[in-house]
């Protein structure tokens, strides 16, 4: 076999738009004319940019190789133009054409990827979703009312989750780590108290930030939850100062997560042996692929930490996740977007079956997925927005802050 062509498909879905502004799919296709499809989740760069960088690195790297050969394909990007050390952009093309290759190999031997993987570890994934409003009922309000993330979180729970994630903490910004508003602290504790008073001990409470805090802050925030008992605490100073971790754990008796916004085992094992962090939630279309996840899973077995998969992105990156969950020991929980979300679901026509709480893993060849090509074309993305973008603005001390959860309100 060998990689012959590659084709992107840059998709925005439509309203509410859960799992942000766009996603960029890959599809390859080999000689012998096997097709496989990855996703990208790495939002550096414009869209337009992005298409260009993978581009970059399927012909520089990939055509012409034979898909097997994931390992050499992974050293050449990871070492192109004399880096050799984690990048954000690269990497994150490279995942999305990683994942491709593994849907390739399935489908060439006619097994599911977490069969090539070591095999079937766990047969029902634990899945999480954040909790997001009732169709045709989004409002700004949603996102910093403890009353409405507790009917939320009601509703999620009576569908069988046994956890569910919130993030009413305040403003990420691009300044970098800041102290919380007690504003912000008051809200999270209601989110917390309204949403465990719901619920009881039906379900586990993640609580969700976006490394928005300083050490002292991440600490004053994570004391302040502690008698809610959270599963844990999520990213909550920078990703770029790896060793303060340890110094937020020292402090606050919530298990810390972290990871999807690291890329490699580079990262990921620095934050390990700095210590602190023992939930690590790689994002599979920016961590290098399912090969370079299944690695980071093997070096958090030796240090008794659990993995959990990110997903704020679209179904490929989820059917990615999926596999790697399946065939690891140490799985904690796998993210969701609802039961799978009602778009991300029409894309792989319903190829993942979710029910109860857990996620099935396929037993299709390769990732198991049918990605509806037709229905991509249909959504194409067509400005110049990142997926994600983080507040200008610091936070607000005097008047509060006002956030938007979920999904940008702007193409």
């Amino acid at each position: 076999m060998r990689l012959q062509s590659l084709e992107i498909f840059t998709v925005a879905p439509p309203a509410p738009g859960w799992g942000g502004r766009y996603w960029i799919f890959t599809k390859l296709t080999t000689a012998c004319g096997i097709t496989g499809y990855g996703e990208c989740y790495a939002s550096t760069v414009g869209p337009k940019a992005m298409v260009a960088v993978i581009e970059d690195v399927f012909g520089r790297h990939m055509e012409g190789e034979n898909p097997e050969n994931i390992e050499l394909m992974f050293r050449r990007a990871y070492s192109s133009g004399f880096t050799q050390r984690p990048d954000p952009t690269v990497i994150g093309a490279f995942s999305g054409l990683e994942m491709a290759c593994w849907d390739i190999l399935g489908k060439a031997r006619n097994r599911p990827v977490w069969a090539l993987l070591g095999g079937k570890m766990n047969a029902r994934i634990r899945s999480y979703t954040y909790l997001y409003p009732e169709q045709g009922n989004e409002s700004a309000d949603f996102w910093i009312n403890p009353d409405m993330a507790a009917q939320a979180a009601v509703h999620f729970v009576d569908q069988g989750f046994t956890a569910v994630k919130f993030d009413p903490a305040g403003p990420y910004t691009l300044r970098g780590g800041h102290h919380p508003a007690m504003s912000d602290i008051t809200r999270s504790v209601a989110f917390c108290k309204a949403i465990r008073e719901a619920v009881g001990d039906r379900a586990d409470l993640l609580f969700g930030t976006h490394g928005q805090f300083t050490t002292s802050g991440a600490i004053r925030l994570g004391q302040a939850l502690e008698p809610y008992s959270p599963l844990w605490y999520e990213e909550p100073i920078p990703p770029d100062n790896l060793l303060e971790f340890a110094e937020v754990a020292k402090h606050v008796r919530i298990p810390l997560a972290t990871g999807e916004r690291l890329t490699t085992k580079a990262e990921f094992g620095a934050l390990l042996r700095m210590g602190g962090v023992k939930i690590l939630q790689p994002a599979l279309g920016r961590v290098g692929g399912i090969w370079e996840a299944k690695k980071i899973a093997a070096m958090a077995e030796v240090f008794n930490a659990e993995m959990a998969p990110h997903l704020y992105a679209g179904p490929v990156e989820w059917a990615a996740n999926i596999h790697l969950a399946a065939s690891i020991p140490n799985l904690l929980i796998a993210e969701t977007i609802e039961t799978g979300g009602a778009f991300h679901m029409a894309l792989i026509k319903h190829s993942i079956i979710w029910e109860n709480g857990y996620i099935i893993p396929p037993e299709a060849p390769g990732l198991g997925i049918e990605f509806d090509e037709d229905l991509a074309r249909a959504h194409p993305y067509t400005g110049d927005r990142l997926h994600l973008e983080m507040q200008e603005a610091p936070c607000d001390y005097t008047n509060g802050n006002r956030f938007e959860g979920g999904a940008p309100s702007s193409p």
